[in-house]
């Protein structure tokens, strides 16, 4: 299909051949391996236009409210029993910016299909075909472009992200790397469940939360078996839970066999949105790996027994995010520095470090290298 649109957004040409090479490899994967229900490929023309257009889009108000829309490509006929408009409506960024605040809602996506070389807005759907294009105007000049995963919590992966003037594509295989921690390996798509009180798809539900509360925090999850982690803990605890608080835990294990109802799925959001509430509070919130409150606000120091932490490993799942040597410091503040001493001291726990600018660590021990590894996964949340 040719396509005539002149790009003014010129990130959209930039990343447009690349996104068509990702949607091309995974839909040939999935039709090798017998998936059904698959999506139609956008081409690059088409993933520069729609991109193009919702750019300008993001950047419109409408009544003094910024444009937030989530977009799709595919056809009527993939969509289920989608919302159909009675006339076409032409893709351009005044026609989303008015659609934009019926549409606006979690899971309502804008169909997108094409016709005699032009794109065209059909109507809404909440039903996707397997990897189907996705783009998300989150806020003015942020575009997430995602894919419709086949399993998986959240339903969708990120593949790229566009602010502004930069790029960043999503690597998969940054996942495959030794010792990568299961929290990204997930986001990844690399080792989804399906089910909501899987242990790494609750820990990716409390980052989440932690990401959009943007006050900052952190959250140690440290092991059941044993309490070492409090030898990385200034005492007393002034906000130390006894006995431990576990309004997670009780769900997960009681209802793991019923993941897909409603009103049990709403419990555990409480439940999350419990704990992420707490990590506002400064100082860090501490968690067992069976998701058991043990304390919040506290002080993270140095162990005794330890040295301090000189260098990590620090990386980002995108495109050019090689693993670099750095100081803990190179990357942020206070929070970021104890978050790498406490897992430089307990190589057994994990660390997560929300800042209030939006970025999101991952801090974990690589066995392999011996050092801590810091994990910039932003890109995936969003």
């Amino acid at each position: 299909m040719e396509l005539i649109h002149e790009t003014t957004y010129q990130a959209a040409a930039k990343v447009s051949d690349v996104i068509e090479t990702h949607f091309l490899k995974h839909l040939a994967a999935a039709k090798e391996n017998g998936e059904e229900d698959l999506a139609c490929l956008p081409d690059a023309k088409i993933v520069e236009k729609i991109i193009d257009v919702a750019f300008w889009a993001s950047l419109r108000k409408e009544e003094g409210t910024s444009t937030k829309i989530s977009l799709a490509f595919l056809k009527p006929s993939q969509a289920g029993k989608p919302l159909l408009f009675e006339r076409r409506l032409p893709l351009n960024s005044k026609v989303l910016s008015k659609l934009a605040p019926g549409v606006e809602r979690a899971g309502v996506h804008v169909g997108i299909w094409h016709d005699d070389g032009e794109l065209y807005i059909w109507g809404t759907t909440i039903k996707l075909p397997n990897y189907c294009f996705v783009l998300d105007v989150s806020e003015p000049a942020l575009l997430v472009v995602k894919q419709r995963r086949i399993i998986g919590l959240g339903k969708f992966t990120n593949v790229a992200v566009l602010r502004g003037d930069q790029v960043k594509v999503v690597d998969e295989n940054t996942g495959l790397l030794p010792d990568s921690p299961a929290i990204l390996t997930s986001l990844l798509g690399l080792s989804s469940s399906a089910l909501w009180s899987d242990p790494v798809n609750v820990l990716i539900q409390i980052a989440v939360g932690m990401r959009a509360h943007g006050r900052g925090g952190i959250l140690l999850v440290t092991p059941s078996a044993h309490e070492n982690w409090r030898a990385s803990i200034i005492h007393p605890l002034q906000y130390a839970v006894h006995p431990a608080f576990t309004g997670v835990t009780d769900l997960v294990q009681r209802d793991c066999g019923k993941a897909s109802d409603i009103y049990w799925q709403n419990a555990l959001k409480r439940e999350v949105e419990n704990i992420t509430g707490l990590t506002a509070v400064d100082g860090a919130t501490v968690i067992n790996d069976r998701h058991s409150l043990l304390t919040f606000g506290a002080k993270i120091a140095r162990a005794d027994y330890s040295t301090p932490v000189e260098q990590m490993q620090f990386m980002e799942p995108v495109i050019g995010g090689s693993p670099i040597l750095i100081h803990p410091s190179s990357i942020g503040g206070t929070r970021h520095l104890s978050a790498a001493q406490f897992v430089h001291d307990q190589h057994d726990a994990l660390a997560l470090v929300a800042s209030q600018d939006g970025y999101f660590t991952v801090f974990s021990w690589s066995e392999q290298a011996q050092v801590v590894q810091a994990h910039r996964i932003d890109v995936l949340l969003l």
